[in-house]
């Protein structure tokens, strides 16, 4: 196992099309929800216990190496809106490119192979985290991370907030990460035997709401 390519994965400058996402935080600003580092809180807490731990569950399940359909499956199950299913297969098919290059192993190509048209993003996640030594936990971190850090960066550019006041949100969220991730990497577990229909299945109407309208907006920062 190797830590140093989880911080590889992690790193907000992998090139796996994250920065071009704001997470549902450029329709929460429009909105009225997201005004400040206060309001920003609130909203990454909400995202990292419903989306972010659906999200981070699916991963450490890939990690696991539950079968990928079953994965892709409760993925789109627990993805209402049709918005988030495209971007969830785009941001799946724009890092599996990234993973092959960074860890070539016959897994990614057989999960390139199955999904051509791109595999959930958290499904390729926890497959990518397996071909780089990575084990359940470690994806379910990396997910997690992903899931209030991509927010966080967003509404530095589209409110102009101070990017200390951004990090210090993601440092008082430290504690509710590691619960999202240790529970999410014990529900994969349980998966093994069980089936996915023991990964949680936390929803977020809101999100899932303003994805749909925000894909239709005309002039936008971010892709959703």
């Amino acid at each position: 196992m190797s830590r140093a390519a989880l911080m590889v994965l992690a790193d907000g400058r992998f090139p796996a099309g994250g920065h071009a996402h704001s997470g549902g935080a450029e329709a929460a600003v429009k909105a009225g929800r997201i005004t400040g580092a206060r309001s920003l809180e609130d909203f990454c807490r909400g995202r990292l216990h419903t989306t972010g731990a659906v999200s981070a569950a699916l991963a450490a399940a890939a990690t696991l190496g539950i079968d990928i359909h079953d994965l892709d499956a409760a993925a789109d199950a627990r993805t209402p809106s049709a918005a988030l299913r495209t971007t969830a297969r785009r941001l799946g098919r724009q890092l599996l490119r990234a993973a092959r290059i960074a860890w070539p192993a016959p897994e990614l190509d057989a999960l390139a192979r199955a999904f051509p048209k791109g595999a959930h993003q958290p499904v390729v996640l926890g497959v990518t985290a397996r071909a780089a030594g990575l084990d359940g936990s470690d994806a379910a971190y990396c997910s997690a991370y992903e899931s209030v850090s991509g927010p966080a960066t967003a509404v530095v550019r589209l409110l102009s907030l101070d990017p200390f006041d951004a990090t210090a949100v993601l440092a008082r969220l430290a504690p509710e990460l590691d619960a999202v991730a240790g529970s999410a990497a014990g529900a994969a577990r349980r998966a093994v035997g069980e089936g996915v229909g023991v990964l949680p299945a936390a929803s977020a109407p809101l999100l899932e709401v303003g994805a749909e309208g925000h894909a239709g907006w005309g002039v936008r920062l971010f892709a959703s």
